[in-house]
């Protein structure tokens, strides 16, 4: 029984070369990012890389397909986005540059140690104890003449070359003289418990100096600290002759509450106490963290980098300000001040009036002349509040003077009581952080990149690796060009040859082998198949 089969064939040579390039572009692109080298195939076209990159609306701008309004919308939309998102990542990296910084304040209440106390009389010299010599070389310092004691006449006189450093040590008040009563935490307290330190007042005296056996605060409030009385001892101030740039009207002492690490700074940061008065101090010690560059200005510890302060344990602003004024002082009087580190040579009392306090007090005349002292990173200081209040009451002003064999005015006029106390055993601290780090930038910045056009670091990645795509193809374009001739003509001979196979093709159907015969142009045929399993066309 014959069967008849009408069927349609078309070969053609585009679908191949379809089916070719369709094969090239899945299989046989190499990337850098998986090892591909210049002498690999043609890099991807853009409308390849567009529909296969993460990047949003990049497929429907640059893929294949017809051109029109939707497209412009979407380029449009997607050059809309990326103006967004590169808009907002500015804004976030100039808010990273400016370096914004917050303040968190907290109280803690650590193992409180006491601050060290620096009291200095405000008369430098005890006019009893200059002799002669003294004061010949301290008449233009103090404003005394030479002819001061007995006529003598300074032509006549002749003395040595003073020493400054026992001209202080020996003129100035004695804490054994001023100290009468010392009490810290309600045990007695001596003038052992003090340390001699030199300042611009001359001879001053230190409480709880350390940095050995520092005393420690054992509970808030009055009668839990440092409580003394002085005796200023007006009688032995300098008469005022004449007035120099050292003269003072004051009567009393100079106080400055500060760190073991600090070196007291007491002319500037010092407050007075005057006799007559009992004065309250009531402490507060703030622990300050400051960022360093490039948030702010402070200055890190030695051991990060920075070089440390010659003659000073640790790094601080009033060690800077001593360093920076002893500086001065050696490039224009070729010696230091007694209250100055060093081992230079000590000025004479003529230089410290012609040349050392001049310089000392015009520092800040100049930008050339003025101390850079930037705040260090880490510090401790001690917030005050001031009370006072009258003594001695008239009891107590006839008992006093009956035990210290003075009269009721002398006590009024030159006794003060110094009452140093911490307000609480809690420490404030103020730490400075960074409101904006790097984390947070690259966080926003994603964030904003993946909501405008859903992007991210890989996405960044794909277009640097297509980028080296086209450039790698670029260099090799033209050796491939060359290579792709022969590859044509001889794949078009494997063609034609295909092609002439095509006409004339074997099978088998049922275990026997056939032969069909088909015209290449495509057509309509009848096949007609019968027993025998031959077929031919029409």
């Amino acid at each position: 029984m014959p069967i008849e089969i009408v069927c349609k064939i078309k070969f053609s040579e585009e679908g191949e070369e379809d089916a070719k390039a369709k094969a090239k572009e899945e299989g046989d692109e190499q990337s850098v990012l998986l090892g591909g080298s210049g002498s690999g195939p043609a890099p991807r076209d853009l409308a390849t890389f567009a529909r296969s990159s993460s990047l949003h609306g990049l497929g429907r701008v640059c893929g294949r397909g017809p051109r029109g309004l939707r497209r412009a919308l979407w380029a449009l939309a997607l050059l809309a986005s990326l103006a967004a998102c590169l808009y907002q990542a500015a804004g976030s990296a100039r808010g990273y540059l400016a370096r914004p910084h917050l303040a968190s304040l907290d109280a803690a209440t650590p193992a409180l140690g006491f601050p060290a106390v620096t009291l200095c009389n405000i008369n430098r010299f005890r006019h009893s104890a200059l002799s002669d010599a003294d004061i010949f070389h301290l008449a233009n310092l103090t404003g005394l003449p030479p002819k001061d004691r007995d006529g003598h006449r300074a032509a006549g006189l002749r003395y040595p070359e003073p020493d400054m450093v026992d001209i202080l040590n020996r003129t100035g008040h004695q804490l054994a003289d001023m100290l009468k009563s010392c009490n810290f935490s309600g045990h007695r307290c001596s003038t052992s418990n003090f340390s001699v330190v030199y300042t611009r007042y001359g001879k001053c005296y230190t409480f709880n100096a350390g940095p050995h056996r520092l005393r420690p605060g054992r509970a808030g409030g009055m009668g839990s600290g440092l409580e003394i009385m002085l005796d200023v001892q007006q009688e032995e101030y300098l008469p005022i002759w004449r007035e120099t740039n050292e003269t003072s009207f004051e009567a009393g002492i100079r106080v400055q509450i500060h760190s073991q690490e600090e070196p007291p700074y007491i002319h500037q940061l010092g407050f007075g106490v005057s006799p007559g008065f009992q004065t309250f101090v009531s402490c507060q010690e703030q622990r300050l963290t400051y960022l360093p560059q490039p948030w702010g200005n402070c200055r890190t510890e030695p051991g990060s980098g920075e070089p440390g302060l010659q003659g000073y344990a640790a790094y601080s602003v009033s060690a800077c300000r001593l360093r920076c004024e002893k500086e001065a002082v050696l490039r224009r009087c070729h010696c230091r001040m007694v209250h100055m580190p060093g081992n230079e040579t000590i000025c004479s009392p003529n230089i410290y009036i012609e040349c050392a306090d001049h310089t000392v007090d015009s520092l800040g005349g100049s930008p050339e002349g003025r101390c850079t002292c930037p705040t260090p990173c880490n510090l401790t200081r001690y917030g005050k509040e001031i009370s006072m209040v009258r003594i001695p009451n008239r009891g107590s002003a006839r008992y006093l003077a009956r035990k210290y064999n003075r009269n009721e005015t002398y006590i009024r006029e030159n006794f003060l009581v110094l009452d140093v106390f911490f307000e609480a055993l809690t420490s404030e601290v103020l730490e400075q952080r960074a409101a904006y780090s790097l984390s947070a930038l690259l966080g926003d910045i994603g964030g904003q990149m993946g909501l405008f056009i859903g992007a991210s670091i890989l996405t960044l990645l794909e277009i640097l690796d297509y980028i080296y795509e086209a450039r790698i193809g670029q260099r090799g374009g033209g050796a491939r060009g060359r290579g792709g001739v022969g590859r044509t003509e001889g794949q078009g001979g494997q063609r034609r040859k295909g092609e002439r196979s095509g006409r004339e093709r074997t099978g088998s159907l049922g275990g026997r082998r056939t032969r069909v015969l088909i015209p290449v142009p495509p057509h309509i045929c009848r096949v007609t198949l019968d027993k025998s399993f031959h077929f031919s066309g029409s």
